[in-house]
C-alpha cells in the first residue's frame, strides 16, 4: 500500500512560499542595477580620458565595460523571470532561467579570457606600434581598477547572501573587468616607465585566469541542468535528519537535485505498516518540517510513505490482489445476508498479500450471535485456505460508542 504525500505550498511553512523568492529576486535586481550604473559611468569616463590621453587601451577597456552592460541587463531579466511563481507549464517554477544565464555568462568569461590571450600575442608582435601615453590615462586606469574591484566584492557578497549563482557569475565577470583594468594600468605604467612588454605578459596571465573562471561557472551550471544532486556529505546529513523524525522506521530512495539557489528533494519514508492514512500523512508533514528547519536550502520536498521497505525489490505479487470492492463482497459472504453491515473494513497490503480487519456493530444479539461466532470462524479459515492472497481476516465488535 503506497501513499504519496505532496505538500501544497500553503502547508509547508508559516511564511508565504513566494515571500523568500520575491525578496531574493529584489536583492538580485538591486545589486544588478548598481552594477549597471557603475559600468555606465566608468565607460563614459574611460572613453573621455582615453581619447584625451591617446590611450586606446582605455577606449578598448571602455568597450569591454559596455559589453558588461549587456550581460547586466541579461542578469536583470533572468533575476526577474527566475522568481516568477510556478504555473501550469512550469510546475517547479522558473529557476532554471538563472541556471541557463549563469552558463551563458560563464561562456562569455571564457571568451573574454581567450580574447586577452589573443590580444597579448598580437601586442608582443607589435610592441613598436604602441602609442605614447599621457599620465592621466594611468590615473583613470587605477580608478577603474578600484571601482571594478569594489563592484566585484559587493556583488559576490550579495550572491552568497542570496545564494544566487547567477550573481556570482556576474561578480566574477566584474573581477574579469578589474583584471582587464589591471592589465591596462600595468601596460600604461610600464609604457610610461619604459617597459612596454609588461602589458602583454600580464594580459596572458589574466587571460588564463579568466578562462578558468568561465569554464568553472559554466560547468557548475551544466551539472545543475543535468540534475546533479547533493554531495555525499550533504546527503548523509539529510538522511540523519529524516531518520531522526518520530514515526520514521526506515528510509530509502532519497533523491535530490539543484535548481538555481534551491534544492528539490524526494524520499521514501517507511512507517509502521498498520498506521492510518492520516497518521502516515502526519509523519510525512513532520519529516518535511524537520528537513526545512535543518536544511533551509531544501525548499521543495516530496515525501512518499511506505508501509514496508520496497526499495530492494519492485516485483509484482503472484497474481492480482483483490480490490476493496472484492474484499467487501468476500466479507459480506462470510458474514451472511442476515448480519449487519460492517462499520469499517481495513485492508493492509503487506508482503504481497493482504490482511483484513472488520469492525462490526456493538455486541448486541442481532450482531453476531454466540452460536454463529464459531461458524464464522470455521467459514473464515476455510476461505483463507482457498484464497492464498489473503493472509488473515479478523472480526472485531464495537463495545462503546
Amino acid at each position: 500500500m503506497i501513499h504519496v504525500h505532496p505538500h501544497p505550498p500553503a502547508a509547508r511553512s508559516p511564511l508565504p512560499p513566494d515571500g523568500d523568492e520575491a525578496l531574493r529576486s529584489r536583492g538580485i535586481q538591486r545589486t544588478t542595477l548598481i552594477a549597471i550604473a557603475t559600468n555606465a559611468l566608468l565607460s563614459l569616463a574611460q572613453i573621455t580620458v582615453g581619447l584625451f590621453a591617446n590611450a586606446f587601451s582605455l577606449v578598448a577597456d571602455a568597450a569591454h565595460t559596455l559589453s558588461d552592460l549587456v550581460t547586466d541587463v541579461l542578469v536583470l531579466f533572468a533575476g526577474r523571470r527566475g522568481a516568477d511563481p510556478a504555473d501550469a507549464g512550469h510546475p517547479y517554477g522558473h529557476g532554471r532561467i538563472e541556471t541557463v544565464t549563469t552558463m551563458l555568462l560563464g561562456a562569455v568569461l571564457a571568451a573574454v579570457g581567450i580574447g586577452f590571450l589573443w590580444s597579448s600575442g598580437l601586442r608582443l608582435q607589435h610592441m613598436d606600434a604602441l602609442p605614447e601615453l599621457h599620465p592621466a590615462a594611468l590615473a583613470m586606469a587605477l580608478l577603474t581598477l578600484a571601482a571594478k574591484e569594489g563592484l566585484f566584492r559587493y556583488t559576490l557578497a550579495a550572491a552568497r547572501r542570496l545564494k544566487a549563482p547567477l550573481l556570482e557569475a556576474n561578480a566574477w565577470h566584474a573581477r574579469s573587468d578589474a583584471a582587464s583594468s589591471l592589465v591596462v594600468a600595468i601596460g600604461i605604467g610600464g609604457s610610461l616607465a619604459g617597459y612596454p612588454f609588461l602589458e602583454p605578459l600580464a594580459a596572458a596571465l589574466v587571460g588564463f585566469l579568466i578562462v578558468g573562471m568561465g569554464v568553472r561557472l559554466s560547468w557548475q551550471a551544466v551539472r545543475e541542468l543535468i540534475d546533479t544532486g547533493l554531495s555525499e556529505d550533504e546527503l548523509a546529513r539529510l538522511r540523519e535528519t529524516i531518520e531522526a523524525t518520530p514515526g520514521v522506521i526506515g528510509l530509502h530512495d532519497v533523491r535530490t537535485r539543484r535548481m538555481a539557489g534551491r534544492v528539490l528533494c524526494d524520499a521514501h519514508v517507511q512507517v509502521e505498516p498498520r498506521l492510518t492514512v492520516s497518521e502516515g500523512h502526519r509523519v510525512s508533514d513532520e519529516v518535511y518540517l524537520h528537513v526545512r528547519a535543518a536544511h533551509p536550502e531544501i525548499q521543495d520536498m516530496l515525501v512518499h510513505i511506505d508501509p514496508e521497505d520496497d526499495g530492494g525489490s519492485r516485483a509484482a505479487p503472484v497474481g492480482p490482489l483483490p480490490a476493496r470492492k472484492d474484499v467487501a463482497a468476500a466479507v459480506g459472504q462470510l458474514l451472511g445476508h442476515d448480519a449487519p453491515a460492517p462499520l469499517q473494513i481495513q485492508i493492509h497490503y503487506l508482503g504481497k498479500r493482504i490482511d483484513v480487519e472488520v469492525l462490526l456493530p456493538a455486541a448486541v444479539p442481532t450482531a453476531v450471535p454466540a452460536g454463529q461466532a464459531e461458524t464464522l470462524s470455521r467459514r473464515t479459515e476455510a476461505w483463507l485456505e482457498a484464497h492464498a492472497e489473503y493472509r488473515s481476516i479478523r472480526f472485531f465488535q464495537q463495545i462503546a460508542p
